[in-house]
């Protein structure tokens, strides 16, 4: 039903078009373009959320990002030559590059990295399996290595990223120094038992070791057991730093694997001075901004990633987030709302599923985020909660398809009437009325809210991209959703005022051109599933080849030629569709007037006239294989119409009496009838089906039968009851 929305599912979506429908017209929706945010999330391939973040680090790292659009296909190779066996082609990078072109250049909500990681060697499987983006962080960078050997780039991650710690050993009975250097792409940090990034840093390169009583150290000069201490300093730091805390822990007494939750806090700024070999110089030599933070959510053996990310080079648009923007009016009344706001009911997954829906901004969410966000809402999976009573959550969503429907090509659900959520929806309170404010103090409590703030930042969450704040940062340093890695940029990096808001700086020709051409690409798609999307089947009924017989509209003839199909753009006007019915009907005269039409058991009948010219067919609700009545809005015929639901006919099936002159009156009309055959009422009685406007009384259905006013008319009941 709703694709791949969890592996246990395998059943086929609902919309208003099928995917055969669409396929067989071309009509496959293109991606959507950006968001709000102008800038372009990561789809999830399936359990690759750990990829993604780390991917929109990278690409938000300035200077790695210029660094790898620095090689040309000179060093790197031509991806169409790839399967050429005598050409050299690096395809990792090239991959890479194509990949960070898209998310910054291409107009679409999200990219794909299905290409990048086909050039890692992954199959389905593996790109599918939730792996640790600490790991994943030292695995890329080897790989970026290894495929870059003999060209320029050949040392940029060492360059960027490469540090370097000193070990020593100091012998207390001869001061001999014993030294050992080691390399690092990243520092793993403790989180058991510390409460902060500086207590663990201070740890590890302030505190010493002790050997000493039973664990003494074997010195090499004094040739015996000495006591001695243990340190260890930063030798080198390299332009950004990348702590990788270590969160998940191992209980001996259970023997499993268990998460730190607890408090642990960073800062925003770090001086790195304490912790190094070398002190002297300036404190921007070792002063670093935090820029990243990947953000893990869930427990040990599985859970979700997502990046809070610094845009240092203003790339996309900022804006307070969504609750910033409530005026401030909005908190005077909020102890109503809570008084009168329905408690959700978290043991109803139709409630549950409806409020998440509800909330969101856009009114839908990502399909690939809706367990995420029932489990944030009720701190519980759909599996444990809801599937043994209701099943797997993609066929409780199809068997209330009244209630929720795809959208954006399957990629979202949404609500089919958008209703207010049930954890939201209150009715004003009658003893308390909102209090009035005016104007201009709304709007200075609404500025004083949401003054820019000097940094950037976003939270990158595979497909989504919204703005969030800076003291946002806070609420991950601790709970289950918490910082697992956090990346930090030296101080004195600045950034040339040519990147500041430019997409395009530094980015080669031939990539622009090809993020150009997928654009050209993308518009065309979109127009072309736009005008598909939008052209309805309408079926013309033209007044010259009706009458009006029993209360409804008859074809005058059993030929279709009064029916016309006609294919429109809905988004265009009642005007446009009028006059292309004029050129159409070239022999038509005098007025035009289109009406809604329906076929009833009883005929035609006509509903509302479309008279607003400048009103387009959309919100008029003019829908695929709508009937339109043309006539001249009086009469058919010489017979005037009643239009409109309270005129609908009613087709009625009349029993009475077979007489004698009925005999005649057929042989007057030049039928020939036998009596067996009319007396199809039962002995004696004669059925015919009759057609009465919905507004005609008795006295009117008895004129229309020919039957004297004080006739007796009789409604039959079945079922063997009489009346």
């Amino acid at each position: 039903m709703f694709g791949n929305l969890f592996e246990e599912e395998e059943s086929e979506g609902f919309s208003s078009a099928s995917p055969k429908e669409r396929a067989a017209k071309g009509t496959d929706e293109p991606p959507p373009p950006r968001g709000r945010s102008h800038l372009c999330g990561i789809k999830n391939q399936g359990g690759t959320c750990y990829l993604n973040s780390l991917l929109q680090t990278l690409l938000f790292t300035p200077e790695f990002r210029e660094e790898l659009f620095r090689l040309g296909p000179q060093e790197l190779g031509c991806l169409e030559d790839k399967d050429k066996p005598e050409a050299k082609v690096r395809v990792i990078p090239l991959q890479l590059q194509r990949l960070f072109t898209r998310l910054l250049l291409v107009d679409q909500q999200c990219a794909s990295t299905t290409d990048l990681t086909d050039s890692f060697g992954w199959n389905s499987s593996q790109g599918t399996n939730q792996q640790d983006v600490q790991e994943l962080n030292r695995i890329l960078f080897s790989a970026l290595e290894h495929s870059l050997v003999g060209t320029s780039g050949s040392t940029f991650i060492h360059r960027l990223y490469h540090g370097t710690i000193v070990n020593s050993i100091v012998c207390k009975e001869c001061g001999n120094i014993s030294q050992r250097q080691e390399d690092f792409l990243d520092l793993t940090v403790c989180v058991c038992g510390v409460s902060s990034l500086e207590e663990a840093l201070w740890n590890m390169f302030v505190e010493e070791e002790m050997f000493e009583g039973t664990n003494l150290y074997c010195c090499a000069r004094c040739d015996r057991l000495v006591t001695a201490a243990k340190s260890a300093k930063l030798k080198k730091l390299p332009p950004f730093m990348t702590m990788s805390l270590l969160r998940f822990s191992f209980d001996f007494s259970k023997l499993e694997r268990y998460k730190e939750t607890g408090r642990y806090s960073f800062p925003l700024t770090i001086n790195l001075r304490p912790f190094c070999e070398q002190t002297d110089g300036d404190d921007m030599d070792f002063t670093y901004d935090l820029f990243s933070v990947i953000i893990h959510k869930g427990g040990c053996y599985g859970g979700h990633y997502h990046a809070y990310i610094k845009d240092i080079d203003e790339l996309g648009r900022w804006e307070p987030p969504d609750e910033d923007c409530k005026p401030k009016t909005q908190i005077k009344i909020k102890e109503v709302k809570e008084v009168c706001e329905p408690k959700l009911k978290e043991d109803d997954p139709l409630s549950v599923l409806t409020t998440i829906i509800s909330q969101e901004s856009p009114k839908s969410v990502l399909i690939d985020q809706l367990g995420q966000k029932l489990m944030d809402k009720i701190g519980s999976s759909w599996s444990k909660k809801f599937r043994r009573q209701y099943g797997p959550i993609g066929k409780f969503l199809q068997s209330h398809s009244d209630v929720f429907m795809l959208v954006s090509n399957g990629t979202r659900v949404a609500l089919k009437a958008n209703p207010p959520s049930p954890a939201t929806e209150c009715p004003a309170p009658a003893d308390k009325a909102t209090e009035p404010t005016a104007v201009g103090s709304a709007t200075s409590d609404r500025e004083q809210e949401i003054k820019p703030e000097g940094s950037h930042w976003f939270d990158l969450n595979d497909s989504t991209v919204t703005s969030i704040r800076e003291s946002d940062i806070e609420k991950q340093f601790q709970g289950k959703e918490s910082a697992y890695m956090l990346f930090y940029r030296k101080t004195q990096l600045f950034r040339p005022s040519e990147a500041l808001n430019n997409p395009l700086y530094k980015v080669p020709s031939q990539l622009i051109q090809m993020a150009q051409d997928e654009n050209i690409q993308l518009q065309q798609k979109r127009e072309q599933f736009e005008a598909s999307n939008n052209t309805v089947e309408l079926q013309l009924h033209l007044a010259p080849f009706y009458r009006l017989d029993n209360g409804a509209l008859q074809p005058i003839s059993t030929e279709p030629s009064g029916i016309t199909a006609l294919s429109f753009d809905r988004r265009k006007t009642v005007g446009d569709l009028r006059l292309t019915i004029y050129q159409m009907q070239e022999l038509w005269e005098g007025d035009m007037a289109l009406t809604v039409a329906k076929s009833l058991p009883a005929g035609l009948h006509l509903y509302n006239t479309l008279t607003a010219d400048d009103v387009s067919l959309y919100s008029v609700g003019i829908h695929t294989n709508s009937d339109l009545f043309v006539w001249n809005g009086r009469e058919v015929c010489g017979a005037t119409i009643q239009t409109g639901a309270e005129w609908e006919p009613v087709l009625l099936t009349v029993v009475r009496p077979f007489l004698g002159e009925d005999f005649e009156q057929e042989a007057q009309n030049g039928i020939e009838c036998k009596q067996s055959e009319c007396e199809n009422g039962g002995p004696g009685l004669k059925r015919e089906a009759r057609g009465f406007a919905g507004g005609a009384t008795l006295v009117e259905v008895r004129e229309a039968l020919g039957e004297p006013k004080e006739s007796l008319l009789c409604q039959q009941q079945r079922g063997g009851k009489g009346g």
